[in-house]
């Protein structure tokens, strides 16, 4: 029997896995990651970590496979995805010597200001996005060129899912690689629809081509498994290494979405509201509009996103800090259970969910509770995080009516999916049916495409759309219920 290692490089963990040639998850693995913040506004990870945690969720997922009776040299491909917005610097035998700045770091403020005030639309019309935003790689690997201590001996900037790839095939900087849809996870810097790095783009920004992977396809086999990586994880060497995918993008494609006009609620760490489209929609690719346009795994499919930076987060947060129950994550539906009990509207409190800086036009503020009164408890707060969440996303939801694109269905996917009150909230402000599905997630998707990789999905990419369509299984449906507005911000508090 065929079966296939796949990983997903996420914010708070590293999921490791091994799937059947049926989609049965044979072997799973989590290990959590480290965020450091060394100074307010920074967000600091290290990409050798991922690497470090892929290994030994691989050697635990081979050891599962073993007391089970399967051989890991069954496993046919290994296939990962992560983080589309981080990056770091490498050195010539493809290890880190930057730390690694993702999406919730803020220190590029600055930087981002000062690119947009260059006033150029060549970001709209190569990109789809008009305005430099400080979660950009592009402009977190200007930083790190300019102040990291290490900066001399950058040779490639590179994400984390293509650096765990890279170095499980024993690879160096000179055979750096990145996927057409983590590319554009770039922001800026490259032409979204031709899939190349975009010269003039580089220049503006400083950064010299030679410090870039080379654009590959996500299924393409960028090498083997090392020798190393083999007798640290228990996996035959040699195994096909892949070439690997965005986590939001493969979200995505588990969802079943390969045409234009289908909306998706990647409700993780980052909560991400997701419409996909044909190419770039000039009225969605203006400056203001707060969304992102990206490039998505399969050929020629596409979608923008708006984004709760900390959504998901911000639930942990809660969790940990205001109700002091670090881990238990039980305490997330018992929080639900009580606020199921209070009205729509939390008794006026409006909850700001910026817990590391606003988005563009408020970046100065942060998160807060507002209009709290003697009777707020804690079930009362938590259905306010849960509205501000999803009041975010009907902003979003809202502009793209009014450019034209329909947002009738949202699928609700990852963590976020499991809360029915959550749902509802989403179904109730966003004015759109709800749909939550089990997918396996990003794992599960991975797995696929390991398979698509070694030539053991049929079809071509019909036959892939095929598989991952037989995947899908609707696991509830919300529709939405009387109408309500998220509670007024009080005078001098503006959005954008």
């Amino acid at each position: 029997m065929n079966h296939y290692l796949c990983f997903d490089a996420g914010t708070q963990s590293v999921k490791v896995a091994v799937y059947s040639a049926e989609g049965e998850c044979v072997a799973k693995a989590v290990n959590p990651t480290t965020l450091l913040y060394p100074h307010p506004g920074w967000v600091e990870m290290d990409v050798e970590e991922y690497f470090q945690l892929t290994l030994t969720g691989m050697k635990d997922c081979a050891e599962q496979m073993g007391r089970k009776g399967l051989d890991p040299a069954s496993v046919r491909a290994v296939m990962g995805d992560g983080i589309i917005c981080g990056v770091a610097g490498v050195d010539e035998a493809g290890r880190a010597v930057t730390p690694y700045i993702n999406y919730l770091d803020s220190r590029t403020r600055e930087d981002a200001a000062a690119l947009a005030a260059l006033g150029t639309d060549l970001w709209a019309r190569e990109t789809g996005n008009p305005d430099p935003l400080c979660l950009f790689p592009a402009l977190h690997a200007r930083w790190l060129l300019k102040n990291a201590p290490s900066r001399g001996r950058v040779r490639k900037l590179m994400h984390n899912a293509p650096y765990i790839l890279l170095n499980l095939a024993g690879l160096g900087a000179s055979d750096a690689f990145i996927d057409w849809g983590t590319l554009s996870g770039w922001g800026l810097g490259y032409d979204v629809m031709e899939k190349r790095w975009s010269p003039e783009q580089l220049e503006i920004l400083g950064i010299s081509p030679s410090l870039l992977p080379h654009i590959v396809r996500p299924w393409d086999v960028v090498g083997g498994l090392s020798e190393e990586a083999a007798a640290q994880t228990g996996f035959p060497p040699g195994l096909p290494v892949c070439a690997g995918a965005g986590d939001t993008m493969q979200s995505l494609l588990g969802c079943g979405v390969f045409a234009p006009g289908h909306a998706v609620d990647v409700a993780g760490t980052c909560s991400m509201f997701c419409i996909s489209t044909a190419g770039i929609v000039p009225d969605l690719s203006r400056s203001g509009n707060n969304l992102i346009f990206n490039s998505a795994t399969l050929p020629d499919t596409y979608f923008y996103w708006g984004f709760v930076r900390t959504g998901g987060l911000a639930l942990r947060w809660f969790r940990d800090n205001v109700c002091g129950q670090p881990g238990d994550d039980g305490c997330y539906d018992r929080l639900s259970q009580g606020a199921a009990t209070v009205p729509a509207g939390a008794n006026g409190v409006r909850f700001l969910p910026w817990l590391t800086g606003g988005p563009k036009g408020c970046e100065e503020v942060h998160g807060c509770f507002l209009n709290m009164t003697m009777d707020t408890d804690q079930f009362v707060l938590w259905r306010a995080v849960l509205e501000a969440i999803a009041g975010e996303y009907g902003e979003i939801a809202d502009r793209c009516r009014a450019a034209g694109t329909p947002v009738e269905r949202i699928i609700v996917t990852e963590g976020g999916s499991r809360s029915a009150l959550w749902n509802q909230i989403k179904a109730d402000l966003i004015r759109a049916e709800t749909v939550t599905l089990d997918t396996g997630g990003a794992l599960a998707t991975n797995a696929l495409l390991a398979a698509y990789a070694a030539g053991d999905v049929s079809g071509g990419e019909e036959g892939l759309e095929a598989a991952l369509q037989q995947g899908l299984r609707e696991t509830g449906r919300f529709a939405p219920g009387p109408a309500f507005a998220l509670p007024p911000l009080p005078n001098g508090i503006f959005r954008p």
